[in-house]
């Protein structure tokens, strides 16, 4: 048996076979889970170009997450492939360039604004629309870059990734009574094509395999993956409002 083995999964955020994501499902579907991918918009055909690298075929269905009618058409699609969920993976973010690589203080509102939409408030969206689905409770796991910090260049949308943890906390709590569990992982840095869209990048990835106790590889995703899968796993049936860091051991070193 494989560790998620009859677990049915939708899992966000596959744009390239770089992406967290798309390791998260390949991972998965190696341990014995369905999966369910998300894309939407330009970027739908090429979630399928990539879908078709995984182990096996997996659908993909449409969904914007700020988009109020793909939100409320979520179950329905998703039961045209599978008839519940069993975890959700959340691996969406965005925040436009005016707010990020040293525009803190240049920040406007409207481009906050659409971080912390797409960036944090997606996760309530997300988790509330795929409840329905989650009929006997589940895991929901959501990827983040720890915000305990401001960090060169990441600037706005550190603070949405600040309400991002903030809202897996109400999660789990408001949806614990269910059975579901809301988990994060704050990886280190990884060049994914997300990473690559942040200006100055490498400002934030610069020396972290040197601190890192266990040394860090920016170039590998494979960490992360494995403890999305095991949060999506039976093995944490008490644990939520966690994040479980993959980064080498930076978060605990001192500058």
């Amino acid at each position: 048996m494989g560790l998620l083995d009859g677990k049915k999964l939708l899992i966000t955020g596959v744009l390239t076979d770089h992406s967290i994501a798309f390791h998260v499902a390949r991972l998965a579907q190696q341990e014995g889970a369905e999966v369910v991918l998300t894309s939407f918009g330009r970027q739908f055909r090429l979630t399928q170009a990539i879908a078709k690298r995984l182990p096996a075929p997996a659908p993909v269905i449409e969904l914007d997450v700020t988009n109020d009618e793909d939100l409320a058409a979520l179950a329905d699609r998703v039961r045209e492939h599978v008839d519940h969920l069993d975890g959700v993976v959340h691996s969406i973010g965005f925040a436009p360039q005016s707010v990020m690589g040293g525009n803190f203080l240049a920040g406007q509102w409207a481009d906050v604004a659409t971080a912390l939409e797409v960036s944090a408030f997606s996760l309530k969206s997300l988790a509330v629309a795929a409840k329905p689905l989650m009929t006997s409770g589940g895991s929901i796991v959501g990827l983040t870059f720890d915000a305990s910090f401001a960090w060169p260049v990441y600037d706005w949308m550190g603070v949405a990734k600040a309400a991002f943890e903030s809202t897996s906390r109400y999660l789990a709590r408001d949806l614990g009574p269910d059975g579901i569990r809301v988990n994060l992982v704050s990886a280190g840095p990884i060049r994914t094509t997300a990473a690559k869209s942040i200006p100055g990048f490498e400002k934030m990835e610069g020396g972290w395999p040197e601190r890192a106790p266990l040394g860090w590889d920016q170039t590998n995703p494979e960490p992360t993956a494995r403890a999305v899968a095991a949060l999506l796993s039976d093995w944490f049936p008490a644990t939520t409002g966690e994040i479980v860091h993959v980064d080498g051991g930076v978060h605990a070193m001192g500058l």
